[in-house]
């Protein structure tokens, strides 16, 4: 992977993101091999499956485990490494083993990065990865996840979101990867080869019709990353394994985590850098393909090497209009409804209850919706960083109120009694049974 953007000659060769946090907002990550215990930290699991305690910050669904060795991972028996193996990667669990998720959860996640990103000063978080979009196109000037994102942006952490994998006649980019602050990032097709020569825009990645356009392509075909055993995605597609520890995904999910960890590069290299800056130099330091619509639409794909040689050169600073963060959660949450027995959440709430975005976006900016493990008033996370679990450190946790949109008067789910992970897998439990539903993470495929 690293031949492929540039990374393994040059000024890069000698960069691997060592000192640079690095957030993912995703499935959780399971203790696999490849992931070595001193990169990875468990912020708090914000998760369906945190009400579990065999299920907390693990991941159930494979997704953000293949992302998390996509950027940090060292798997000794293949040989295979993350594009940034230095860095220290924070997970923060939102979604489920069927990719279960609210905005709501991605929200409070964001804002819980921006207000803890500092905490460990020697890897303060500088990217945050939303391979993720919410299922929804509101309007851009109100929309709270936009927001969200550009309150990060402004606090100086960089958000790389995935385009979709809808196809190039998608007409517009996922929320929030239609944000024109962030990064928005689509998927090239590599072809197997470590050139550029023939690569391409895969067709699978989204494209706009007028609005917000791909900014940078990176790899996203065929990625071979670290595999969880007994995943549901180990579990329906065996044909993409590879070895005894890889498993092949394809998706702009790919390409966001291959360019979060080229940014982590970057933040290490430069580290008073600003992430309007970085985002000029991936752009503009990237290689031209010279293959159909990338063509002619002058997309260039990632290049770590070209970006070095762009840190000199002046950055103006954006002028786009910001989202005022009032708009409605429904119109954010889109065509994507997480449900608890048979019982959709809808309107103007969150996962833990009822809450006015009017009232949320200028604590948001303030950086005051978070007190300990308290969001908006609910309780969420436990206090602080007194968990304990695989991972170097992790954000202790906390039960849940009783669902506010259904009949339910706990949180409880026939697939979690009995579903924990033992040594290297799952053992016991079925996928059968889900009463969540809702998928909203950005993958194209596993093969």
């Amino acid at each position: 992977m690293r031949s492929i953007i540039g990374a393994d000659t040059g000024p890069a060769a000698a960069l691997t993101g060592k000192g640079v946090g690095v957030a993912l907002i995703d499935t959780g990550v399971a203790p696999v091999p490849g992931l070595p215990v001193t990169s990875v930290v468990n912020g708090p699991d914000l998760s369906f499956e945190s009400q579990a305690a065999g299920l907390r910050y693990l991941d159930t669904y494979g997704h953000g485990t293949h992302l998390a060795g996509i950027i940090v991972g060292d798997d000794k028996e293949s040989g295979a490494k993350g594009v940034a193996p230095g860095a220290k990667l924070t997970s923060v669990k939102i979604g489920t083993s069927n990719g279960a998720v609210d905005v709501s959860q991605m929200i409070a996640a964001i804002d819980w990065v921006v207000k803890h990103r500092n905490d460990d000063p020697g890897s303060p978080i500088r990217v945050i990865n939303l391979s993720y979009g919410s299922g929804g196109n509101p309007p851009n000037w109100t929309d709270p996840l936009q927001y969200a994102v550009e309150r990060a942006w402004q606090a100086g952490v960089m958000v790389i979101a995935a385009a979709g994998n809808n196809g190039n006649a998608a007409g517009k980019l996922t929320n929030p990867a239609a944000d024109e602050w962030i990064l928005a990032v689509g998927a090239a097709a590599t072809n197997g080869t470590v050139s550029t020569a023939d690569d391409s825009l895969a067709t699978f990645t989204n494209l706009s019709n007028g609005g917000n356009q791909v900014d940078l392509l990176a790899p996203g075909t065929s990625i071979a990353s670290l595999r969880d055993p007994g995943s549901n995605i180990d579990v329906a597609y065996p044909t993409a394994r590879v070895g005894n520890t890889l498993f092949k995904g394809s998706g702009t999910s790919q390409a966001t985590a291959v360019a979060s960890a080229a940014a982590a590069l970057l933040f290490q290299a430069k580290p008073s850098a600003t992430p309007d800056q970085v985002k000029d130099w991936l752009i503009k330091g990237g290689t031209f393909l010279p293959n159909g619509k990338a063509a002619t639409m002058g997309l260039l794909e990632l290049n770590v090497n070209g970006a070095l040689a762009r840190t000199g050169s002046v950055v103006q600073k954006p002028t786009w209009n910001p989202s005022n963060g009032t708009g409605s959660l429904e119109a954010a949450r889109g065509t994507s409804h997480v449900m608890l027995d048979n019982t959709a959440l809808t309107g103007e709430r969150t996962v833990w209850g009822a809450m006015a975005t009017a009232q949320w976006a200028p604590k948001s900016a303030a950086q005051t919706s978070w007190s300990g493990g308290t969001w908006m008033g609910f309780r969420v996370a436990g206090d602080d960083w007194s968990g304990s679990s695989w991972a170097s450190r992790t954000w202790a946790a906390a039960n849940w109120a009783a669902p506010s949109w259904s009949s339910s008067t706990t949180w409880s789910d026939p697939a979690w009694s009995g579903r924990t992970w033992s040594g290297r897998t799952w053992s016991s439990g079925a996928w059968s049974g889900r009463t969540w539903s809702s998928d909203a993470w950005a993958t194209a495929g596993w093969r």
